[in-house]
């Protein structure tokens, strides 16, 4: 089926259902930031194959919303069907509720999978929607009927995290939970990511992050995992015995949530648990900010030891690909594609790696401006010795996830205004990560200090300048990041033991993009009450592109003490000609 004929399909359902509109979003019941391919909905019916967006057919439109990360993808890959792309200049204020209620007439009606958006997602379109005399109804999954050949839900073994790379015990982390749970009261968990950490369970069932699908219900007394036993093996099984996890179905979690009586309650996290969950339960409900979430931000001193490690090896990883690069652009036909291939084979040559911690992003000359462009193989562009290349990736390894970008010049005549934004964007990946900060600091408060440099040239980047990282997790980790505007990670508290991504740019559509990228730590300073930052990803920064003359003594300094701790830590790994490399790429500079 084209895409058209998909629209025309639901369009169809929806008639018979008497609904004027059907919202679909990129989530799945588990309010996951990327998707198993059996809740790809939004992708399928719309072919707009970007990790965020929503997609809203109507009788009579198709939209697409996205935000600036997507727009030349979403230019590229609508321009085929009827869909209109609808960009979203403020990812925190959903444009396409004001669609909804500009476009549609009041007593209409609208429709959406309860279990794809959370109880706040829903009663916060329900409000502007009533406001307007629009009713939102929970019309369940109206792909289901339409859509052929439809993915089943993956069937891969889940595991267990190897104890030798665990931060925490399994039964000191229930522990940990059930300590703020009271008698008669149940704790919910549908985030992925939060049930990996609690019970240390791994997975394949969502590319890139190393999780299973699953639910949690748990009271002061017992832990239940709801999991399609045929993923658990003997040695899971006999582990979670030994913790006292009892198991049951996936799909039993809605019956037991609805035996729960009337005189309980249930607490659970209304920005990602369901709605339809919620709309089930009988019993009393109470919103608690995921517990899961702030423990696992904070690294265990175990944890940051393995993450160390991890950055070095994949410092090596890094220093063998973008050797073999710049040794044979010139002489070979060397696409995008097949340099993210090569990036995925040198980490798989590292120890205890388990794959890519997303899909890499390596962007050529213009391409570089698109935010998350991803190269696919039939469409990527030759990587020649001039113009500039962006490239961000990670790996996912069982001792840590890593998440880097750097900007090269791949010749030696640079455009100033190259010149002019790299150089912006370095000062302030500097100043960010060189920042002392009082405890109780949050971070869209260090987000200026990115930014600064870069506006004071009348210069810009639309998304955020750093997130949360997991370990052998999630690479987007909530809740901490440095973000402008009124986000989770807004109002998060930077503290000792987050890692979060720091990762400035600036793209010039068309031409180039810049984006550079560390992972930091952040951790007790020595002025007692405050708090200081380490780069602990390794790899040198192309110097090439900057203008010495506008680096402060600061931050000139930095740059070469983190360029003589890259080369220390990563060139006894190394053969004689890749030291010579890395060498060259972190020699002191002088002003």
């Amino acid at each position: 089926m084209s895409v058209d004929s998909r629209v025309a399909a639901l369009r169809a359902s929806m008639e018979k259902i008497n609904i004027k509109a059907f919202i679909i979003p990129s989530s799945d019941p588990h309010q996951s930031e990327y998707v198993t391919d059996h809740w790809k909905s939004r992708e399928w019916i719309s072919g707009f194959t970007g990790s965020a967006g929503t997609a809203i057919v109507s009788l009579d439109h198709a939209g697409l919303w996205t935000d600036s990360r997507y727009f030349l993808q979403g230019e590229t890959e609508l321009a085929d069907s009827e869909y209109v792309l609808h960009k979203v200049y403020d990812q925190f204020a959903p444009s396409h509720t004001d669609w909804l209620c500009n476009n549609l007439n009041a007593g209409d009606t609208v429709g959406v999978d309860g279990l794809n958006v959370s109880v706040n997602q829903f009663k916060s379109l329900e409000a502007k929607l009533k406001a307007k005399n629009i009713q939102l109804k929970d019309v369940g999954d109206l792909m289901e009927s339409i859509w052929e050949n439809r993915p089943s839900l993956p069937k891969d073994k889940a595991f267990i995290h190897d104890p030798a790379y665990q931060g925490d015990t399994m039964s000191n982390r229930i522990k940990q939970v059930q300590q703020s749970i009271k008698e008669n009261e149940h704790l919910l968990f549908s985030a992925l990511d939060d049930i990996a950490w609690l019970l240390h369970l791994r997975g394949r069932d969502v590319e890139s992050n190393p999780v299973a699908i699953a639910y949690v219900l748990m009271n002061a007394n017992a832990v239940c995992l709801y999991i399609d036993p045929d993923k658990l093996d003997e040695a899971t099984l006999a582990n979670y015995q030994e913790n006292k996890v009892s198991l049951k179905p996936y799909k039993d979690i809605i019956n037991d949530l609805r035996a729960i009586k009337d005189n309980e309650c249930v607490i659970m996290d209304k920005g990602i648990v369901s709605y339809h969950f919620f709309n089930a339960i009988k019993a009393k409900v109470r919103h608690s900010g995921s517990i899961i979430r702030q423990l696992k931000a904070i690294k265990t001193d175990k944890e940051i030891a393995h993450f160390r490690n991890c950055m070095i090896k994949d410092g090596v990883a890094l220093t063998k690909a973008f050797m073999w690069l710049e040794e044979n652009v010139a002489s070979q036909a060397i696409t995008e594609y097949d340099f993210a291939m090569k990036l995925a084979s040198c980490r798989s040559e590292q120890g205890q790696y388990f794959g890519e911690s997303f899909n890499a992003i390596v962007g050529y000359e213009a391409n570089g401006a698109i935010i998350h462009y991803r190269p696919m193989q039939e469409t990527s562009l030759t990587i020649k010795p001039a113009k500039t290349l962006l490239c961000d990736s990670g790996g996912q390894y069982y001792d840590g996830t890593t998440d880097i970008t750097r900007t090269i010049v791949m010749e030696s005549s640079i455009d100033p205004s190259f010149i002019e934004a790299y150089t912006a964007v370095l000062k302030g990946m500097i100043d960010l990560e060189q920042a002392i900060i009082p405890e109780g600091t949050y971070g869209v408060q260090m987000d200026i200090l990115a930014r600064q440099h870069l506006w004071a040239k009348g210069l810009n980047y639309l998304h955020g300048t750093g997130h949360g990282v997991g370990y052998f997790l999630n690479v987007h980790e909530p809740p901490q990041g440095f973000t402008a505007g009124p986000s989770p990670r807004s109002n998060t508290v930077m503290q000792a033991g987050m890692i979060t991504s720091n990762e400035p740019g600036y793209y010039k559509e068309g031409h180039f993009g810049i984006r550079i990228e560390n992972l930091i730590l952040t951790k007790k300073h020595s002025i007692e009450g405050f708090l200081c930052h380490e780069s602990i990803t390794l790899f040198p920064i192309d110097m090439r592109p900057v203008n010495l003359n506008e680096l402060s003594a600061k931050q000139l300094k930095w740059i070469n003490q983190y360029h003589q701790e890259v080369y220390d830590k990563i060139s006894p790994l190394l053969n004689e000609k890749e030291q010579a490399w890395l060498k060259d790429k972190c020699q002191k500079i002088e002003h």
